[in-house]
């Protein structure tokens, strides 16, 4: 080999350093073969994965799942033979009990010298209304702390309607949180006051007359009062005759119901080969809202993980790590007691001191769209392993964020107490909260060029994370350092 470069390799050499493509030193179990075979196994799954397979099927032979419905159930036992006819070892159902929730039949309606249908859905656990319905005077509020702050006398025996504003879509999602904050905690608030019912507007960044579902919170283990949401044009007709003085006087009836019942996780693992005890969580969950066929919210999530790892699986040697896929059951929905529910928490306390081999965990429940970016735990920002894994990832459109991942997500999250940390591929999020809790939550809203590319991406993080010898749970900030709160 000759000693000297030609000015033209100089020139190639300086502009991959510039970019760190170069094969330079890094984490231990990334040299430059096992950087290659992730960036192979990538390509792979990015040309072809069985995800779009996993969630036509799921939802169509089942359609919605309710948390604890025969249709959750008889999902979770399909995933575990599809599991298994992938090649999954050690498949098992963990079964949990349940308080379910059933939405029967709801209507609302201004009632009055000018009736006008509304068009609303009740929300998640909460109660029915008498079968006569509720009809009251409407109190509107624009923010949760307002309606704390009212008197008893102007909220007793009306019907609340919070009304915080058209939620405004967002690449993260960030916009969700202060709307979910009315749905879980304004019911409650409203019934302390006396109020008949509660309204608020639909928790989406969407216009269509198709509202929005999602739990509500119970009080002290018991039920709140009714309540609804309504769509975004039919809010917007309130809150206008509110505007010009109107008095506006509502009808609304509901049938819902709750019930004893159980879900269940589903868990599945490809065992790793040198090192089978140290586990990679894969996450996502099995339940849906009503209203849709939960393609998005998280039949995606599932199709997603499943894919992964069976790209892995796929590539011509087995990681050292286990890589394990569970699909977690009755994330959707609030409980009365901490003795129900919770699919996460069930299978964080049952692994007991297993859980100190977990070496890490990520989840997808936010859609199908295109990821964006790669969030690791604190102290891996500027790591030898965040270098490796932006370089696999990169070229797909992902960029090393110096954002830490410090929640993992509802399933995942009981985990990080108890000593776990988390990874995230975080999605295009700007449509969506058009789609999520609604009827138009459907397989068709599934592009299947972005569904690959997370795949992709998940496989390729995926390799890099199991066969390599990382002690995330180690990893520290720098001293000084303080991790961006930007991507």
């Amino acid at each position: 080999m000759s000693l000297r470069l030609s000015i033209a390799s100089v020139l190639t050499l300086t502009l991959n350093l510039a970019l760190g493509l170069v094969a330079a030193p890094v984490a231990q179990a990334q040299d430059a073969a096992t950087i290659q075979r992730a960036v192979e196994i990538r390509d792979a799954a990015l040309r072809s994965n069985i995800a779009l397979d996993y969630v036509t099927q799921l939802t169509t032979r089942f359609g919605a799942r309710p948390a604890g419905s025969p249709a959750e159930r008889q999902a979770a036992a399909w995933a575990a033979d599809y599991l298994r006819a992938q090649g999954f070892q050690n498949v098992r159902i963990e079964e949990f009990p349940l308080i379910g929730w059933e939405r029967g039949e709801s209507s609302a309606a201004i009632v009055g010298e000018h009736p006008q249908a509304l068009v609303a859905a009740a929300l998640g656990h909460s109660p029915a209304t008498p079968r006569c319905g509720v009809e009251a005077d409407v109190v509107r509020f624009t923010t949760l702390e307002d309606l704390q702050a009212a008197p008893e006398a102007a909220v007793r025996g009306k019907i609340v309607y919070v009304d915080l504003g058209q939620m405004r879509p967002m690449q993260d999602g960030s916009g969700y949180g202060p709307q979910t904050r009315v749905r879980g905690a304004g019911p409650g608030v409203a019934a302390a006051k006396g109020a008949a019912a509660f309204v608020m507007r639909s928790v989406g960044s969407d216009m269509d007359r198709m509202p929005h579902t999602g739990t509500t919170r119970y009080v002290d283990g018991k039920p709140t009062i009714p309540a609804f949401a309504l769509a975004a044009p039919d809010a917007d007709q309130v809150s206008r005759l509110v505007a010009m003085d109107q008095p506006v006087r509502l009808r609304l009836t509901s049938t819902a119901r709750t019930y004893e019942t159980h879900s269940q996780n589903v868990i599945g693992d490809l065992p790793g080969a040198s090192r089978p005890d140290e586990i990679v969580v894969l996450g996502s969950h099995m339940d849906s809202w009503d209203l849709g066929t939960g393609a998005i919210d998280d039949g995606a999530g599932g199709a997603i993980t499943v894919a992964a790892a069976k790209a892995v699986a796929d590539s011509s040697r087995r990681p050292a790590r286990t890589i394990r896929v569970i699909f977690y059951g009755s994330e959707e929905v609030a409980q009365p007691t901490s003795r129900t529910g919770d699919g996460g928490g069930v299978y964080a306390r049952a692994q007991g001191a297993a859980l100190d081999k977990h070496i890490i965990a990520g989840e997808s429940d936010f859609g199908a769209d295109r990821v964006y970016a790669l969030r690791l735990p604190a102290g891996a920002q500027g790591s030898d392993f965040q270098k490796a894994a932006n370089r696999v990832l990169y070229p797909i459109g992902v960029l090393a964020s110096q954002q830490v991942e410090t929640e993992g997500g509802v399933d995942v999250g009981p985990m990080g107490p108890l000593g776990v940390p988390f990874f995230g591929l975080a999605q295009d999020g700007t449509r969506y909260f058009d789609l999520h809790h609604t009827a138009n939550d459907t397989l068709d809203k599934i592009d299947p060029a972005q569904l690959n590319q997370n795949v992709a991406a998940w496989a390729g993080l995926v390799w890099l994370i199991a066969d390599s010898d990382v002690d995330f749970r180690a990893m520290r900030p720098a001293a000084g350092s303080t991790p961006s709160a930007g991507h």
